[in-house]
């Protein structure tokens, strides 16, 4: 006898529709998921086996790196000989460092791993510098390349490892400020800053940044002797303010006109060596010699771009004269003033950027 089934009747598991299944026979494939440069072990990249089985002496192409596979660690540190579907391990014996999501693949000679990953580095080198970025703004930086009306900044980013260096070129391309600077990133990769990477700054005026690694010795001689801007920083939430902070200055300065001060002219003088003299009453704000000045007649703009070329009280040459009191205003060569006409003055101001 059997006891009758209670709950609810039988589903199938969620997993059921999926098809979970990968061949373990096959040449092995996958993605890196992330890879950093060793000192002892050299160029390590942790990948994650999709298809296939990846053994120990395979040849492998992972991005734009190659390799055959020297040893494998497991998520334990322990050497393993092979890696199935779905089993992450770290891969040593590549010749550089490859990029976190990059795919993998399992070749049968060296020569034929060699020539994918050379077209691979081609086609990546020429994506980058037809890549154009977001735009920034930076402030402080001197080593900019001034094209036209557009500036541009160049940066070399060089960090401990491949998750980190894209982390910080993401951020970065996401600094939105406007229009007028422009932001490349020429060159990024995994290890200390070398001789190359100050090559390439040099002849591209680019700024050099080091997160979480340091110039070799030649190439911290070479960047301080050629002037090149190496910037190190280990937190990226600080490299990412600094350089937002320093793009501003790359900008062209706005500028908004302030109002100075505005006089009513009372009474007309005139002098055989200077011209007209307005006889007036500041009637708002402060009037300063050397600023510039509109004149208004009924409300309407009767000249711009005047300046008050001379400032008196009673007989002295003064700077200003405040709202209250009464002074005389020479505006150079223009002369046609008349009396109950006000001359409002003003100065440009850059406006901070926000």
């Amino acid at each position: 006898h059997t006891l009758p089934r209670r709950g609810p009747p039988d589903h199938p598991p969620p997993h059921a529709s999926l098809d979970l299944r990968a061949n373990p026979t096959q040449d092995a494939q996958g993605i890196s998921i992330e890879s950093r440069l060793d000192r002892g072990r050299g160029a390590v990249a942790t990948v994650l086996v999709q298809r296939g089985t990846l053994r120990v002496g395979d040849t492998m192409v992972v991005g734009d790196a190659y390799g055959r596979v020297r040893a494998m660690l497991d998520d334990n540190g322990n050497n393993v000989a092979e890696a199935g579907p779905s089993t992450p391990v770290q891969v040593l014996g590549l010749t550089n460092v490859p990029g976190a999501g990059d795919n993998f693949i399992v070749v049968d000679e060296d020569r034929t791993a060699r020539q994918i990953a050379e077209k691979r580095a081609a086609r990546e080198r020429n994506a980058a510098f037809a890549k154009r970025t977001r735009r920034v703004s930076l402030e402080d930086l001197d080593k900019v390349l001034k094209a036209g009306e557009v500036q541009q900044l160049n940066l070399i980013i060089k960090g401990d490892a491949s998750g980190s260096v894209e982390a910080l070129e993401s951020s970065l391309l996401q600094l939105d400020v406007g229009e007028e600077v422009d932001i490349r990133v020429l060159h990024r990769g995994v290890g200390a800053v070398t001789e190359s990477d100050i090559d390439l700054a040099m002849g591209s005026d680019a700024i050099v940044i080091g997160f979480n690694v340091r110039a070799a010795g030649r190439a911290a001689q070479m960047a301080e002797r050629e002037g090149v801007d190496v910037r190190y920083y280990s937190v990226i939430y600080q490299a990412i303010e600094e350089i937002e902070a320093a793009l501003k200055g790359m900008l062209k300065p706005e500028y908004e006109e302030v109002e100075l001060g505005t006089a009513e002219i009372r009474e007309i003088f005139r002098s055989s060596k200077l011209g007209n003299i307005a006889g007036v009453l500041i009637r708002s704000g402060e009037v300063k010699r050397n600023t510039k000045a509109r004149l208004l007649r009924d409300g309407k703009v009767i000249a711009e771009s005047l300046n008050i070329v001379g400032l008196r009280r009673f007989k002295d040459d003064v700077t200003e004269i405040r709202e209250g009191f009464e002074g005389g205003i020479n505006l150079g060569n223009f002369n046609d003033i008349k009396v109950d006409d006000v001359i409002a003055t003003y100065e440009m101001r850059e406006k901070p950027r926000v």
